[in-house]
């Protein structure tokens, strides 16, 4: 499995729009993502319908292991985007699998 990189999704952008510039595609992307980022870093939930949405977690302190030497670190408090996926999307994704796990069947 790959993944779909930024300056992929800003080529699809571009195909998909013909009377786009590559440079407007590129702003476009770039524009909805800045907005994301600042919404939630102000504490505003991003809800995309159809699609799901983005929030901000917040993780207590605690205390960790560092794998390599086994010693205990503290691991400082901190926010974590977090993003829970829409109804529609959910059952997209359940369908093309089981039509994937049908043909990998037959």
């Amino acid at each position: 499995m790959r993944a779909l990189t930024k300056s992929e999704l800003i080529n699809r952008v571009f195909e998909r729009h013909p009377g786009l510039t590559s440079r407007d595609a590129d702003m476009a992307v770039n524009e909805v993502l800045r907005t994301m980022v600042s919404a939630m870093s102000h504490g505003v939930r991003v809800e995309i319908r159809g699609f799901g949405s983005f929030s901000l977690k917040y993780r207590e302190a605690r205390e960790g292991r560092n794998p390599r030497t086994g010693e205990t670190v503290k691991v400082p408090a901190k926010y974590v985007p977090y993003f829970r996926a829409g109804k529609e999307i959910r059952e997209q994704l359940n369908e093309a699998l089981a039509r994937e796990n049908a043909a990998a069947a037959s």
